[in-house]
């Protein structure tokens, strides 16, 4: 996959901007998407956070991840194209806000290293940006299951 990593802390180190890439890969794989998806993954703090959470879902307080999928949009019209045109260009998933200080707060409070929530949360946002959701049992059903499958082959094991 094509993976943009934008680091809005200035803090992250090397090994978990190579964690976000290598998680997130591995998911595309375990999915089976095409190798020239794309994707991008902001990290940042809780301030930036919250304002992306005020201004687009109407909450006004920080969380840890957002996903913005590229097929969420109900309002807009499909983009058609003929196969030879839609095998040239790459398919965009979307995008994902993690925010870091969310990842070391949890990773505190449930106990586990910051590299498996950071994991956690890519894996968790990269699920919605393909079509995952956990609102209703039925959909708790089968994407909590596959998140666990995903982290646990990945070895982030809880």
């Amino acid at each position: 996959m094509d993976i943009q990593i934008y680091d809005h802390t200035n803090e992250e180190s090397k090994a978990n901007i190579e964690l976000v890439q290598n998680v997130l890969n591995f998911a595309g794989d375990y999915l089976k998407l095409a190798e020239n998806t794309e994707m991008s993954v902001t990290l940042m703090h809780n301030d930036e956070i919250h304002g992306i959470n005020k201004t687009y879902r109407k909450v006004d307080r920080a969380t840890d991840v957002i996903s913005f999928a590229i097929e969420d949009d109900e309002d807009s019209d499909p983009i058609i194209m003929d196969d030879e045109l839609a095998e040239e260009i790459a398919p965009n998933i979307g995008d994902l806000m993690i925010s870091v200080d969310k990842v070391k707060e949890q990773a505190e409070y449930l106990g586990h290293s910051y590299q498996r929530e950071l994991g956690f949360l890519c894996v968790h946002g990269f699920l919605h940006l393909n079509g995952y959701d956990h609102m209703e049992t039925k959909d708790q059903e089968v994407m909590f299951p596959l998140q666990k499958e995903i982290l646990n082959a990945y070895g982030l094991k809880r």
